[in-house]
């Protein structure tokens, strides 16, 4: 059931969740299929945090789904992949704790409630060209669910970011995409194109919004059901104010608060904290992330003052990560209401043929088709040469792929020039000066990057060199590397690119089985965190596609698993 105010929810449950994400929904719903009393609380109005503006994708090894789509994978083999990239920068311990409970969280998931995944068909780790590393069956993607189940608890599940929408509230998956740029050539792609549309009609006769939810509005929108069904009580608008712990130092209930009420809520087994990390922390953003929080992606409430309650008994945020966040690329734009979009250059744009990216002086400074978090710590260390920095194409690859927030076709595109967020010109030259950067280095090039077209090589950056780069290029553009292909066509245009964080690395230090550790290293019993709330097991690099969302889950189980453990003890008088 779903309580509209804090007067309305016991005085006592066995655990309580802090944080309404992926991992604050999936540690509730894991208390809950063992038992527990469970009370999950979000401080906004809308359940889902950044996880549902996301993709939905879960790196997860070796579960049930690898063997559809790959070829045997081993915990032994994946292990052998992160220590390559992550090395000492995160503790070993918990990332063969990742290894183990991951499939088993999945098991879980899949056997007591709705949360149906997949494994993408293909979907190569970042890193393709370290051993270890396979094309497919790590990633995994949520079905598409029938948000109408969901009655009138709909309206909670965070909107998508609207620019990934169509039509003003369509959202579509990597296959609808296929299907809708392939409507006019294939009887099959029009048929599927037709479905979606007149389901979006449809809904849109009754709903604010469209109710497929598909990728990580999926994923949140099968978890919420999942709790309804096991009537998990949950509450929004409501903060995480105080942890309180008794004389042993065991924590034994949270203080919340919602307009003005305050309440303290006994906990039996656990607390776990899943409010998202520290984005939009006033102070430590600034200290630990140095950029300006305009450029976020992150959903509105990741705070960071669950964090803040956990350290003032005594937890500590780890230091050892290659970069305290996750980074992409991003474009940024006033949206007609006055509101900022920010739009991360995921994989759509950047490694396509007829592409290259620029700083002030006009000159590349990285390889454009490595992952975007790689991609954006290239541009934070060529500071302010490369940010902005900027990414052309000519005419083809615009009206091919799309630029940002211009849809492939180039649906968009006279708005987005009259507003400034696209620059466009007749000639390279022309192109340059509108963007204030030297027109000689930017003629020379784009003739540089026309010749390593032609052969298929890029000697300065290696662009299409990994499998994992050239999945995201374009094979059937014909050139003899899918990542390279000529910008020769006027018109050519332009947009800016940002350093935009995407989800926090640095977290509140923990054990393998998730319990906060104090300065001395020593659990703080009764607390628990994972999710962004955690400190990250990749130590501030990115394997691969859902590298946070795959570990919030696996934590979420262990520490809803130990939680509920020590509720079981007590009641067998063990503890």
């Amino acid at each position: 059931m779903h309580h509209p105010d804090l007067r309305g929810v016991p005085s006592h449950y066995d655990v309580v969740v802090i944080g309404a994400g992926a991992a604050g929904l999936s540690a509730a719903l894991f208390a809950a299929v063992r038992g527990a009393r469970t009370l999950l609380v979000e401080k906004t109005k809308f359940v889902g945090g950044t996880s549902a503006l996301s993709a939905g994708s879960v790196w997860i090894p070796n579960t049930r789904h690898a063997s559809e789509v790959a070829t045997a994978d081993s915990a032994d083999n994946a292990e052998r992949y992160l220590q390559h990239i992550i090395g000492n920068r995160a503790d070993a311990a918990l990332r063969a704790a990742f290894l183990k409970a991951g499939p088993a969280a999945v098991d879980v998931l899949e056997t007591h409630s709705e949360v149906k995944l997949r494994a993408y068909p293909r979907h190569p780790d970042y890193r393709s060209e370290l051993e270890g590393a396979v094309v497919a069956g790590r990633a995994l993607e949520p079905l598409p669910f029938d948000g109408r189940l969901l009655g009138d608890a709909l309206r909670l599940v965070r909107p998508p970011i609207p620019e990934f929408t169509l039509l003003g509230g369509m959202m579509v998956d990597r296959i609808d995409i296929g299907h809708l740029l392939s409507a006019t050539r294939s009887a099959k792609s029009l048929l599927h194109a037709a479905k979606l549309l007149a389901r979006y009609g449809r809904d849109r006769l009754r709903h604010a919004r469209g109710t497929r939810l598909v990728m990580g509005n999926a994923l949140v929108g099968r978890l919420l059901y999942s709790l309804l069904r096991r009537g998990v009580d949950i509450l929004t608008d409501t903060s995480l104010e105080k942890i309180v712990r008794d004389e042993r130092g065991r924590v034994t209930s949270a203080v919340l608060i919602s307009g003005g009420v305050s309440r303290d809520i006994g906990i039996r087994g656990g607390l776990i904290l899943a409010g998202g990390g520290f984005n939009r922390h006033a102070r430590r953003r600034l200290a630990a992330l140095g950029t300006d929080a305009e450029w976020s992606c992150v959903a509105p409430g990741a705070s960071g003052d669950a964090q803040d309650r956990a350290i003032e008994v005594g937890a500590c945020i780890s230091d050892r990560d290659l970069s305290a966040a996750f980074w992409a690329p991003a474009s940024i734009r006033r949206r007609r209401d006055g509101s900022r979009a920010v739009f991360p250059h995921f994989v759509l744009d950047r490694g396509k043929p007829g592409t290259l990216v620029v700083d002030s002086n006009g000159h590349r400074f990285v390889n454009e088709a490595i992952s975007y978090h790689q991609f954006a710590l290239e541009m934070l260390a060529n500071g302010n040469s490369a940010i902005p920095a900027f990414l052309i194409a000519d005419a083809v690859a615009l009206r091919k792929y799309g630029l940002g927030m211009v849809r492939p076709g180039g649906w968009g595109m006279r708005a987005a020039l009259a507003d400034g967020y696209l620059t466009g010109a007749d000639t390279i030259e022309q192109l340059a000066q509108g963007l204030k950067i030297d027109p000689g280095g930017l003629r020379e090039t784009v003739d540089r990057m026309n010749d390593y077209a032609r052969t298929g090589h890029d000697p300065e950056f290696g662009r299409g060199g990994t499998v994992y780069q050239n999945h995201n290029g374009d094979a059937s553009a014909g050139g003899a590397n899918p990542n390279l292909g000529p910008i020769a066509t006027a018109p050519f245009y332009a947009l800016r690119l940002y350093p935009s964080d995407i989800g926090t690395s640095a977290g509140l230090i923990t054990d393998e089985t998730a319990r906060v550790l104090d300065s001395s290293n020593r659990p703080i019993s009764g607390l628990y965190a994972c999710g962004n709330d955690m400190q990250s097991i990749m130590g501030g690099t990115y394997p691969g596609p859902g590298i946070t969302l795959g570990p919030a889950l696996a934590f979420a189980y262990l520490a809803a698993s130990d939680a509920t453990g020590m509720l079981a003890a007590e009641a067998s008088g063990l503890s």
